[in-house]
């Protein structure tokens, strides 16, 4: 059977899992939870696989990328795997210079700060990155009931890692290029949408349950900033999917006061970090299902604390139709993975209907 048919018959079987009733806004029997960043990170068995191995080229083996994203599955009992990818995959295939350095993050050898620069950025060929079809592939006869949700970079994180050449604190160079040449801003982000649409939509067509399209860094602008420069390229994106049949999650950090336009931006579940409860979130993107958001941080406080603020999330969730509970960004690498075992084990505990 080929990878789309099987990708077709796994998505109708998961369409009645938890992960994607609570992203519908449907009744659960228990209230579903993964973790961002839940593939490796603060599992042994993750640092020993990828010890000497490159963070693109595990990205680009099959094999590999099935077993990472599998680890956490097996270890913790989350409701749903994220496909282990990096959201800088789809710019390295579409043909940028950069590289992921340990310890730094994302670097681009020739940041786009012209027309002329923006040349470089080729569009995407599925053909690229047929490799990530091929791991999906792999991954739906390994998970079975689980569903596998697919994810990329927003177009404005990958402007800000495109133009700054790495990762940026204020994101001076980023808002310069947005306010001074919004001809080339704008230029410069329909292309990267249309690079996004095409690696999500392989991911899609080979049969991931879910998406998330990750904007790390927009919490960095304002709510008018947003609008005028951002949304309409989220937009894009996530209209692009709408046939696809899937939940689509949108999540940014420091987004408490960006939630209603990006809601508007076209996705299922709206996801929150942890500085804004859950109900106030639900109040602000009525409709939507909302994800989050524990502190990472947290996990790193005494049972009783965790325990306690597990309960909390879990009462604000039910203000919105659907709930997904993770952490409000990613799991720190000094995580013990046993706490996060015992938080999947405790969400279902205490949610059960």
């Amino acid at each position: 059977m080929n990878t789309a048919a099987t990708g077709g018959l796994n998505r109708l079987t998961l369409a009645g899992s938890t992960f994607v009733r609570a992203c519908r806004g449907q009744a659960v029997p228990h209230t579903p939870v993964w973790f961002m960043r839940q593939a490796g990170r603060s599992l042994p068995e993750y640092r020993e696989l990828r010890a000497g191995v490159r963070m693109l080229e595990s990205c680009r083996r099959p094999d590999l990328v099935t077993e990472i994203t599998m680890q956490p599955v097996r270890r913790h009992g989350v409701d749903a795997a994220i496909l282990f990818s990096d959201i800088m995959v789809p710019l390295d295939a579409a043909g940028v210079d950069l590289d992921i350095v340990a310890g730094t993050g994302p670097v681009v050898a020739e940041p786009v700060r012209t027309m002329a620069d923006l040349d470089r950025v080729r569009p995407l060929d599925p053909g690229a990155v047929s490799y990530v079809g091929d791991a999906v592939g792999l991954l739906l006869r390994e998970l079975k009931a689980t569903p596998l949700i697919g994810f990329a970079g927003a177009p404005f994180t990958l402007a800000s890692y495109l133009v700054e050449g790495g990762p940026s604190r204020n994101h001076t160079k980023t808002k310069a290029l947005m306010h001074g040449d919004p001809e080339l801003w704008h230029a410069l982000l329909a292309r990267l949408a249309e690079i996004t649409l095409t690696f999500l939509k392989v991911q899609v067509e080979a049969g991931v349950a879910a998406v998330q399209l990750f904007d790390s860094w927009v919490g960095a602008l304002s709510e008018a900033d947003y609008r005028r420069y951002v949304l309409p390229h989220s937009q894009a994106v996530l209209s692009g999917l709408a046939d696809a049949g899937i939940p689509r999650i949108h999540f940014g950090v420091g987004t408490g006061l960006l939630l209603p336009a990006m809601a508007e931006a076209g996705a299922d579940v709206v996801g929150v970090d942890w500085r804004t409860p859950l109900d106030a979130a639900a109040a602000q993107v009525p409709g939507k299902s909302v994800q989050g958001n524990l502190d990472p941080a947290v996990l790193f406080a005494p049972w009783e604390v965790v325990e306690r603020e597990v309960r909390r999330i879990l009462d604000e969730g039910r203000a919105a139709p659907g709930h997904v509970f993770n952490l409000g960004h990613g799991v720190l690498p000094e995580t013990d993975p046993t706490v996060l075992t015992r938080v999947v084990e405790l969400v279902h505990e205490v949610s059960k209907r």
